[in-house]
């Protein structure tokens, strides 16, 4: 008998087109229900973030009070550099001062930049597009002015771009901005300055004024019930776009609604009844300054300058206010003197 031949067909394991497109789509799928929740676990740790390094400075703080028997002060005068008499005691204002995160920087786990800071002389002698002083003293704060501070640094806020006007590239070193996204509370007042006595936990007075030094013992309210540092976003740095981050500048209270550079009144609550005007004054001339000097948006520039806008903040505003900042002063370019920064 001859044996029967049989023919048998294999079949190549794998799989066809359509297997595989649909494999593709549920992948994809899967991808889009998971991607906003990994987002949101990630702006979540973000968040934790933040919070801790407001936790931080608050310690920071209660230690160097327990230490010194006093807050560091927001605006105390400093030398800078006179370029009439060639000499280094020559008064000024905010471009001067040393603010509260650079004196709290030893008790923040950065002992190492505290020590590089000279605190003797004007911060402005270092700083963007204050009093440049002279060659000689011109980079010798740049080495720790331009450190990025993690405890300064909320994740979640872009960083600063751009760099500091009066360093250039002294000795081949880095001009950067650092940046910081917090800020130390003056209080509730629209003129933050000498005469007007700011309520806020960091005083603006100078030393030499005998009232300039507060403690816990000042707080009338209590610690726990008062605010020491708040969170702000940085600033765009774009002129040329309308933002809430931006200091708007306004000579607002020449039309009545509030008081002048040093009043009293125009802290709360005596300036509660005006407020309100300055806020409508405030929002309506903001789009007028787009693409001028007028519109400052370098918010959060520095840690290491004693001005509103760089470092300190008035708490006048609930958190993420509807209003952008408004200046009550404005001069020069610079952005020390806003009715409004929270």
């Amino acid at each position: 008998m001859r044996p029967r031949t049989r023919t048998r067909s294999f079949r190549i394991p794998g799989f066809t087109l359509i297997e595989l497109l649909v494999v593709i789509a549920i992948i994809a799928v899967l991808i889009a229900l998971l991607l906003p929740a990994v987002q949101a676990a990630r702006e979540a740790a973000r968040r934790s973030q933040c919070t801790n390094n407001m936790k931080q400075l608050g310690l920071a703080l209660a230690n160097y009070e327990s230490a010194t028997n006093c807050y560091p002060l927001a605006y105390g005068q400093r030398a800078v550099w006179d370029p009439n008499n060639n000499s280094g005691t020559y008064g000024d204002s905010g471009w001067g001062n040393w603010s509260p995160q650079a004196q709290l920087l030893g008790y923040l786990e950065q002992r190492s930049v505290y020590n590089a800071l000279n605190f003797s002389i004007s911060s402005a002698d270092n700083c963007d597009g204050g009093d440049p002083g002279p060659p000689a003293i011109a980079g010798i704060n740049q080495t720790a002015a331009v450190i990025r501070i993690d405890s300064f640094l909320c994740p979640s806020s872009p960083l600063p771009v751009g760099s500091y006007g009066s360093y250039g590239n002294v000795g081949g070193l880095s001009s950067q901005l650092p940046g910081n996204n917090y800020f130390g509370s003056v209080g509730a007042t629209v003129c933050p300055w000498t005469s007007a006595k700011p309520p806020g936990i960091f005083a603006t007075e100078t030393p030499n004024s005998g009232t300039g030094v507060r403690s816990s013992r000042d707080i009338q309210d209590g610690t726990s019930n008062t605010i020491a540092f708040g969170e702000w976003k940085s600033g765009d740095y774009n002129t040329n776009k309308l933002t809430l981050t931006d200091a708007i500048n306004l000579r607002v209270y020449t039309v009545g609604i509030v008081g002048g550079w040093n009043d009293p009144n125009s802290q709360m609550p005596g300036g509660a009844a005006g407020f309100p005007g300055f806020l409508q004054a405030c929002a309506g001339g903001a789009k007028g300054t787009v693409g001028s000097n007028n519109n400052k948006s370098t918010l959060g520039s520095t840690w290491m300058m004693g001005m509103l806008g760089r470092t300190l903040g008035t708490t006048l505003l609930a958190p993420n206010p509807t209003y952008p900042n408004c200046n009550l002063e404005p001069w020069g370019g610079d952005m020390d003197a806003p009715g409004i920064t929270t």
